[in-house]
C-alpha cells in the first residue's frame, strides 16, 4: 500500500520555482529517489498558480517515508525552505492500489 503526499509550496514571486530547480541542481532530488522505497519524487507548475510548485512524494510504506523523515535530506530540505521563505499546504493519500471495475471505463489505455 503506497503512501502519496502532495506537497503545495508557495511564496512570494517565483520562490517556489526556485527552490525547486535548486532541489534538483544540487542533486538533493537524486538524492531522494535513490532512496530504499522512494516510488516518485516529482515537482509540477500548476497552470492557474504561478507562485506555487507542487510536489508529488510517494512511498512504498510508512517505514519507508519515516526513514526519509529521518535522514540528512530533511536538514537540506528545511534549509531550501527556509532560504525561499516558503509556505506549505500538505495532502496524504494511502493507495489501495485497485482501480474499480466502473472507474475502468473512463481510463483510456
Amino acid at each position: 500500500m503506497a503512501i502519496t503526499v502532495n506537497i503545495y509550496y508557495t511564496g512570494e514571486k517565483d520562490n517556489a520555482r526556485k527552490f525547486a530547480e535548486e532541489m534538483l541542481s544540487s542533486g538533493t532530488v537524486a538524492h531522494i529517489k535513490a532512496e530504499d522505497g522512494n516510488l516518485k519524487y516529482d515537482y509540477y507548475l500548476p497552470m492557474d498558480d504561478p507562485s506555487t510548485v507542487l510536489l508529488v512524494d510517494s512511498w512504498s510504506s510508512q517505514e519507508a517515508l519515516d526513514l526519509h523523515h529521518a535522514s540528512p535530506m530533511m536538514k537540506t530540505i528545511s534549509e531550501l525552505r527556509n532560504k525561499y521563505d516558503l509556505h506549505m499546504k500538505v495532502e496524504r493519500f494511502v493507495s489501495d492500489d485497485k482501480i474499480p471495475e466502473q472507474d475502468q471505463k473512463f481510463i483510456k489505455k
